[in-house]
């Protein structure tokens, strides 16, 4: 899943971006309007983080913006403005959902949650398994046939995303997209490494193979058995 925090405050920037990253989120951040609206426009998110007060451009601006070029990404704005009469303005400008400041992360985390189960339909599992793999998206934990295996943080999320495709061939850049930031540089090697680091966790040593290179497209877990 990615994410795109709209936030000049650095501080609080940093708090958003560490709790969304340990919760296996790919974050993009831009310090002002425009920045994140150029963003918003030119990659494709999950969620949209927006704080109300921001330079060059207010985030109800960025919202209108977004909604006129039929962007229909679910928005949560940030903001120390927290009276009604706020709430309600930002909810008609377009935005899914308001949460004043200062704010508990995992009010924000669940909100996040909320909105996108809600776009997407369907309910976000809390456990992914294929074969006797099993992903706990709650406590973080990885067991593969009862045994527990520890991941960084990367190769967790990246897990995630393909577990959550699990049967599909995703490419390298639909990987970058989801699970490193947009600055992310597309020639270097660090999707390749990674995928090497974890296949020797998930499978080595285990059978059938479930983390499969699709040569020249990309990689699926998968159960060739």
């Amino acid at each position: 899943m990615r994410l795109l925090l709209i936030e000049d405050d650095f501080k609080i920037a940093s708090f958003v971006m560490k709790g969304l990253e340990a919760a296996a989120f790919a974050v993009d951040h831009a310090a002002d309007g425009d920045s994140g609206l150029d963003l918003a426009l030119n990659a494709t998110y999950d969620v949209i983080i927006v704080d109300l007060m921001l330079p060059r451009r207010d985030g109800l601006s960025v919202i209108r913006r977004l909604r006129r070029e039929q962007i229909m990404t679910p928005v949560i704005i940030l903001s120390a403005k927290d009276s009604v009469d706020d709430r309600v303005k930002g909810l008609e400008t377009g935005s899914d959902d308001y949460l004043p400041k200062p704010f508990a992360f995992a009010e924000l985390l669940a909100r996040i949650q909320a909105l996108i189960r809600r776009a997407s339909g369907r309910s976000e599992p809390t456990l992914l398994t294929f074969a006797d793999l099993r992903l706990d998206l709650v406590t973080r934990e990885v067991f593969r046939g009862g045994r527990r295996i520890d991941l960084q943080p990367l190769e967790y999320s990246l897990l995630a995303y393909l577990m959550r495709n699990a049967g599909k061939v995703v490419s390298k850049t639909m990987i970058m997209e989801h699970v490193w930031n947009y600055n992310f540089d597309p020639q270097t090697n660090v999707v390749e490494a990674r995928i090497c680091r974890l296949r020797d966790k998930i499978d080595k040593g285990f059978e059938p193979k479930l983390l499969h290179t699709v040569r020249g497209v990309g990689y699926v877990i998968r159960s060739d058995t």
